[in-house]
């Protein structure tokens, strides 16, 4: 599939995307791999985005997801990686990554199915769902079907502080801005676990106060925001210098181990 010209619909990328990594119940996955955040967690990495972040570490996967490296694989298949991860690692951890896990009913419901299939063998596990909200946003019922799970908690990454500044980061429209942010209100309102994140040299102090006085706007702690800080491949700063976001501090350079 092509990339889209920015600014883009993301919603029309995200059924574009969705039906280039989903084949019936089976997801696009190029990697399972032990990880050392949230102390420790069991990571599968998927493929295939709706917004296209000039940061974003797998940009060339997500960019044209139908043409990237990568297995499709059932709910069943991925959870019993999954599991073989936290056997081994003694993790309670588990998420998927690298990617969007709710582009549409059909890659939510594989994710539900994930969740449950995990859950059933594994019963004191934590399910951290990393999304960057615009379906949730957009389908407010897919809320309550996360919210009738246990042990399920929601990290909601926000892309800008401002419509000019998610255009400018996301690829995507300026107008959908504040449609994670509603996803994140609804999560809260149903009873999920669920906060924001940020990223640190793109946000800056600034951009993190005007966030926070959006956020208020919608009855959402500032206090919960979660900063991350970019440990960025070389291509992600030359990406970003390509789509002009400009970084509020001095990045730390990553060297994958």
């Amino acid at each position: 599939m092509e990339t889209p010209r920015c600014p883009f619909d993301p919603l029309v990328r995200s059924s574009e995307v969705e039906a280039a990594v989903m084949r019936g119940s089976r997801r696009k996955y190029y990697r399972f791999r032990g990880a050392r955040y949230y102390g420790g967690i069991a990571t599968a990495d998927a493929v295939g985005c709706c917004f296209l972040c000039a940061y974003c570490w797998n940009y060339r996967r997500n960019s044209d997801p139908a043409a990237s490296d990568g297995l499709f694989l059932s709910p069943a298949q991925a959870s019993a990686r999954l599991l073989k991860i936290m056997r081994q690692r003694s993790f309670n951890k588990v998420r998927i990554t690298g990617a969007e896990p709710i582009l549409g009913t059909s890659s939510f419901y594989h994710l539900l199915q994930v969740i449950d299939a995990v859950a059933s063998r594994w019963q004191m596990v934590d399910f951290i769902v990393e999304t960057n909200g615009l379906v949730l946003g957009h389908e407010p019922g897919l809320v309550e079907q996360l919210a009738a799970r246990r042990r399920i908690f929601v990290r909601v990454s926000l892309k800008g502080w401002d419509e000019g500044s998610f255009e400018r980061i996301t690829g995507a429209r300026g107008e959908f801005f504040r449609v994670p942010i509603m996803a994140l209100r609804r999560l809260l309102d149903a009873g999920v676990s669920a906060w924001p994140a940020v990223m640190y040299e793109v946000f800056g102090a600034g951009g993190i106060e005007r966030l926070c006085s959006a956020l208020r706007q919608e009855r959402i702690a500032p206090e919960e925001l979660e900063v991350e800080y970019l440990e960025c491949y070389p291509a992600v700063l030359e990406n970003m210098k390509k789509r002009q976001v400009e970084l509020k501090a001095e990045p730390r350079l990553f060297e994958p181990s």
